[in-house]
């Protein structure tokens, strides 16, 4: 392949890297990674509600990885609420799962940010043939995209396995009992996954530029040693 043309692909992907490294910090300071509603399931069963009864029952709940809102609906109209992950809710959620996804995310914008600065040090300078040049440049991809498919991973269980929605529901409510209405992902959860994709199709483009995959090659030239051995 040209050279202008490696560039321009090179030049892409940097410039793709950079928007995920902005797109996962953004996403991690807002609380639109799940919305949902909660039903007060004591006070409905206490009128035994039913029909457009109930939503005089349904609350709305919406948070992220730091912090979100809740209104609180028993019946006596819609009461907000502010509540925080660090440290109100810390001893009943599974904070070892939450931590490891702050964890990723962080992980995953720095190594986004490496690749970029990669990608334009292969566009536009002299690489060499170890972690500055391609081998380097499918790592941070390999990286970045792991890391993003763990995020999703580790906070889909939190929240459908661990029931997280109920669990900051009820926290610090003492007669009522509230349940998952209706719950699913919001644009921030969605972002992670197209940084993930974006990091994949990074990888393509690398091998579109005309390096093949690191074992891949390493495998050629063991095969051409071993048939060179063969005619001796």
């Amino acid at each position: 392949m040209p050279a202008q043309q490696k560039k321009i692909i090179f030049c892409i992907a940097g410039v793709l890297s950079f928007a995920c490294a902005l797109g996962t910090a953004a996403a991690v300071g807002t609380q639109l990674w799940v919305k949902g509603t909660i039903l007060c399931k004591t006070g409905a069963l206490l009128v035994n509600a039913t029909g457009q009864e109930l939503e005089k029952f349904i609350g709305e709940i919406q948070y992220g990885l730091f912090y979100g809102e809740r209104v609180r609906q028993c019946g006596l109209g819609g009461r907000p609420f502010q509540f925080s992950f660090f440290p109100d809710l810390l001893k009943i959620i599974p904070a070892s799962i939450h931590v490891s996804v702050i964890l990723f995310c962080t992980v995953l914008i720095i190594f986004a940010l490496v690749g970029a600065g990669f990608f334009m040090f292969n566009a536009f300078g002299s690489p060499y043939e170890t972690l500055h040049g391609p081998v380097g440049l499918y790592l941070w991809s390999f990286i970045a995209c792991s890391c993003g498919c763990l995020i999703m991973i580790l906070f889909s269980s939190e929240v459908k396995i661990h029931h997280l929605s109920e669990k900051i529901a009820n926290f610090k409510e003492g007669s009522f009992i509230f349940k998952t209405h209706s719950e699913q992902f919001a644009n921030s959860f969605w972002t992670i996954l197209v940084c993930s994709l974006v990091h994949f199709l990074n990888a393509l483009l690398i091998r579109l530029a005309g390096f093949e995959f690191p074992f891949s090659k390493s495998k050629d030239s063991g095969t051409t040693t071993g048939a060179a051995d063969l005619m001796y």
